[in-house]
Parts: C-alpha cells; structure tokens; sequence
C-alpha cells in the first residue's frame, strides 16, 4: 500500500476555521497546526492500516514527511538518489505539451527504483504514460490546499489551489500537499532502472 495513501479510519475531525489577523487559522489552534513557514495544515489523525485505503486520497502529513525527508511515496523508506539525482516519477510527460520546461512543480514525492518499477506494472494510469527523471536540485516552492475568503461569521472555503510561500494568499489557505519545484533534471528509461537491480 502507497505510504501516501489515505486510509478510511483517516478522517478529518470538524475543526472551525476563524479568521486571524492576516488569514485563517483553527479555534482552537496548536503549534503543530502550521509549519516552521506559518503555513496552516490540514489536521489528520495518522492510522495507517487501519479501515480500506482510499487510493485517490493523499495523506497530508505523510505526503509532507515524504517530500521533506525525500521518502519514497510507495513504501516510506528513502527515496533513489544517485549521482545524477533523485528518482522522480510524473504521471503525464511534460514534452507533450511542447518542449521540456526549465523547471517543474508537482506533489508527487520521490520514489526509490523498486517501487518505481512496481508503480508503472501496477497503475493503469502509469501504465499508459509515465515519465521519469533524475532530479539534481529541488525545493518546496508552495503548497497545494483549501483557499478560504472572508466570510461571516467565518471563513468561507472557495477552491483548491497550489499556492507559492511568497503568495499572500497562502495565508487564506488550509494546506494538505506540499508542493516541490524540480529543477535540473534529466529523463531517464525506466529499462534503465529495471538493469539497475531492481
């Protein structure tokens, strides 16, 4: 089971946003709501295994231990990492649009060589179309979550967005994915990571 992946005992507890001097916050707040970047995270008991998982659900703090810690996103152990950089996978290939950007944002974590080998046998979205790439430099650039706006007598949830730290409006956001920008990368074959010893 993906380390990501939410599991149905997972829910989220009914906590009440209220506005706070410049954005949004919980009623009754802890230090551990926000991160060492003030941003406001999703509150989520941690049960892996616990219930069904639920494949199209992302846990929140794992997803964010995982890109943070470069873990593999499948089994939680540390991601690929070799000279040429961390093993990232995409789901979709970036020179379909066009040509290869310089950099790119996603909120996929790392992976390490088997499991990405596994991922693409297993996944029927991988399956069809899968890109993979050694990424020598990458950093949080932003976070993916619920933006509210005011409201009475409390903050109203308007959309999903990804926002960047430099935003303001990340201040109006209730975060559940860290976002990561990938710079300096290069495509690799996943034949190549099959010969690899996986």
């Amino acid at each position: 089971m993906p380390y990501i992946t939410g599991w149905s005992a997972e829910r989220a507890p009914v906590i009440r946003v209220v506005a706070k001097a410049r954005g949004i916050g919980y009623a009754d707040e802890q230090a551990y709501d926000r991160d060492s970047d003030g941003v406001l995270w999703t509150r989520i008991p941690s049960l892996p295994g616990r219930g069904r998982p639920e494949f199209g659900r992302v846990h929140a703090l794992r997803q964010r231990r995982a890109m943070v810690r470069t873990l593999c996103q499948v089994c939680g152990g540390p991601a690929d990492r070799n000279e040429d950089g961390g093993l990232w996978m995409l789901g979709e290939d970036p020179a379909d649009r066009g040509s290869w950007p310089d950099d790119l944002v996603t909120t996929h974590p790392p992976l390490c060589a088997p499991c990405a080998v596994q991922s693409v046998r297993v996944c029927p979205h991988l399956r069809e179309q899968c890109v993979a790439l050694r990424v020598r430099s990458f950093a949080p650039m932003g976070v993916r979550g619920a933006l509210h706006r005011p409201g009475y007598p409390f903050p109203v949830p308007v959309d999903a967005v990804g926002v960047a730290f430099d935003d303001p409006r990340i201040h109006w956001v209730r975060a559940g994915q860290l976002v990561m920008r990938l710079r300096e990368f290069t495509v690799v074959g996943l034949e190549a990571l099959r010969t690899a010893g996986c």
